[in-house]
């Protein structure tokens, strides 16, 4: 079966191949691809659902999941490192120098900037709403 059909399609394209030597008067249809007439649909057009929603977010610059990276702050009383939640608080946790192994837990309250315990950095609780 498969042979038949690499045998018919070989005879069509060797028949246009030939057609196509003929005298520039005969005029022979190119031969083009179905999704070529048209167009191949860009990923925007065929885009649905929750991936159609997050692509047209990150149109409009808006980061609906915060999957990009966050932004980095100072951590200090003017710039305070910004923890977005849901409810008044959240529980955050500090590595206080690079090599640290440690990490120090403390509950983040809304309202103004509180510090670590421990290394005095900044950090402020924002409200995040959530995108469904």
């Amino acid at each position: 079966m498969a042979a038949r059909l690499l045998l018919r399609s070989s005879l069509r394209a060797a028949s246009v191949c030939r057609a196509a030597r003929v005298p520039v008067q005969v005029q022979v249809p190119a031969l083009t691809r179905g999704m070529a007439a048209g167009g191949i649909p860009t990923d925007e057009e065929q885009a649905t659902g929750l991936e159609k929603v997050i692509m047209k977010a990150m149109k409009e610059g808006t980061d609906p999941y915060s999957m990009m990276r966050p932004k980095e702050y100072a951590g200090s009383k003017a710039d305070p490192h910004l923890v977005p939640s849901i409810t008044n608080k959240r529980i955050v946790g500090c590595v206080c120098e690079e090599d640290n192994t440690a990490v120090v837990w403390f509950w983040l309250h809304d309202g103004e900037a509180q510090r670590c315990p421990s290394c005095g950095s900044h950090y402020k609780l924002v409200a995040h709403e959530l995108p469904h």
